[in-house]
């Protein structure tokens, strides 16, 4: 008789618990923050320096916040798809990690405009899309310093990925340090067209040496240049992460990329809702760019290198400050002028005292 009434009263019960969950589950939802990277997260450079900074993040916010990551996405229509897949999935919050995704970042941001989005190493921004970048350039020039002191070859080789301006920027801090520091010394260049390919990269430290490189700098991912140098008896700059594990003989430093504080700090914003569109530029002295230097280094030239980095956080000293020509001694920047980040953004010229072509 009152089988009824009781039953209504369940359902009751039952959708009103439900629907309170719901709510509190809704909530309680975690921040969604995606990555897309370029190269294998054991690269032991690029992509597992950001992969670092992803885990900086898990760690500051906890539940705040749930992470995911889509590794080895190659720039162009994989990059796009990929993107737009995390968007739909409704991700709050993706970090698009190499320059070649700038287009397809762009893209899907005017098509998902409630998703914020973060690009690295690119120029062009939107109402929800910001970039940010590494002042590499500045350990290039203290790289380029202690390659000066430690050549006796006067040839440095340099393993280049792609001819885009943040690149060409980083060979040409390096040229600077050494027309200052050891004049007449000369960059040998070597592109493999790819950012992770360690058999390429191999093949093209040894290439180098070949010619009588006694330092070897790379552009690339892999630790494969290290290794090379380190069998061959020459000195080496590491890059993106500390790579002196690697050839213990051989690595005089590392220019490593942290990008843990930025992760946090753009989450944060998100979190907040205080996010807004910039184009971040970090270095030595905001800790984005880490400078290890080895013992290989004798201790008055350590003195020096660390003298550099010390002008160059507190400002007293910018690599790019005129004057400053190119390859044809055209003046590009003035006595005195140091030059913008759009400037920096945009090199495509070899400074003075590259011998090398870029190509086209």
């Amino acid at each position: 008789m009152h089988k009824r009434p009781l039953k209504k009263l369940l359902c009751a019960l039952t959708a009103a618990i439900g629907l309170s969950t719901g709510l509190s589950a809704s909530a309680a939802d975690p921040l969604k923050v995606g990555f897309v990277y370029i190269g294998p997260i054991g690269d032991h450079g690029w992509t597992y320096q950001h992969e670092q900074g992803r885990k900086a993040l898990v760690e500051k916010f906890g539940d705040q916040i749930k992470t995911n990551y889509v590794e080895n996405v190659a720039e162009g229509a994989d990059a796009e798809r990929v993107i737009r897949n995390m968007a739909k999935d409704k991700y709050d919050l993706i970090f698009t990690t190499s320059f070649g995704y700038m287009n397809p970042t762009l893209k899907v941001a005017k098509q998902f405009p409630k998703v914020t989005f973060e690009h690295a190493t690119g120029y062009k921004q939107d109402k929800n899309l910001g970039t940010y970048l590494a002042r590499t350039y500045e350990g290039r020039y203290v790289g380029g310093f202690l390659a000066a002191k430690m050549t006796k070859t006067k040839k440095i080789g340099y393993v280049a990925s792609f001819p885009i301006p943040e690149v060409i920027r980083d060979i040409n801090a390096i040229q600077l340090a050494l027309n200052k520091y050891n004049p007449g010394t000369e960059i040998k260049v070597v592109w493999v067209n790819s950012w992770f390919d360690p058999g390429k990269e191999a093949d093209a430290a040894n290439a180098l040496i070949d010619q009588g490189a006694d330092v070897i700098f790379q552009h690339t991912d892999s630790p494969a240049p290290i290794q090379a140098a380190e069998r061959r008896g020459v000195y080496a700059v590491g890059y993106a992460s500390d790579m002196a594990h690697f050839g213990p003989k051989a690595v005089l430093t590392s220019i490593v990329n942290n990008w843990g504080p930025h992760y946090i700090q753009a989450t944060q914003g998100v979190l907040d809702h205080s996010w807004k569109p910039q184009d971040y530029w970090g270095g030595l002295k905001e800790g984005t760019v880490e400078l290890p230097i080895s013992d290989l280094v004798p201790a008055p030239v350590k003195t020096e290198a660390e003298q550099i980095i010390a002008d160059i956080k507190s400002g007293a000293f910018h690599p790019f400050t005129g004057p400053i020509k190119d390859q044809a001694g055209v003046e590009k920047l003035g006595p005195g002028v140091s030059a913008s980040n759009a400037e920096l953004a945009s090199m495509n010229y070899y400074v003075e005292g590259m011998k090398a072509d870029i190509p086209k």
